[in-house]
């Protein structure tokens, strides 16, 4: 069985606001290669959820996962992970 990754509307926003991002600023091709490898740490995450340092300082039952400039965090839940936000050196409330 694949493990499931959900996210939260937030964190559907940074996504899309890291590809439009991506493509202003490196071009298309080098916005997609890095969007691919986003997709794929979620799927590494997915199946390998407890690896990742827990960040109870920051929001209780949150781990994070530091992926190129950007940090993932993400829960763990009974149904797989749920991706909370997908930060860089930005550090808006969570």
């Amino acid at each position: 069985m694949i493990p499931s990754c959900r996210f939260s509307k937030l964190a559907e926003d940074d996504i899309k606001r890291l590809y439009r991002y991506g493509i202003e600023t490196f071009g298309q091709e080098r916005a997609d290669i890095y969007f691919d490898a986003l997709f794929e740490q979620f799927d590494k995450i997915a199946q390998s959820p407890a690896l990742h340092q827990a960040v109870d300082n920051i929001r209780p039952g949150y781990r994070s996962c530091v992926y190129g400039l950007h940090a993932i965090y993400y829960r763990l839940g009974e149904n797989g992970i749920q991706i909370m936000r997908i930060l860089g050196r930005e550090n808006p409330d969570l």
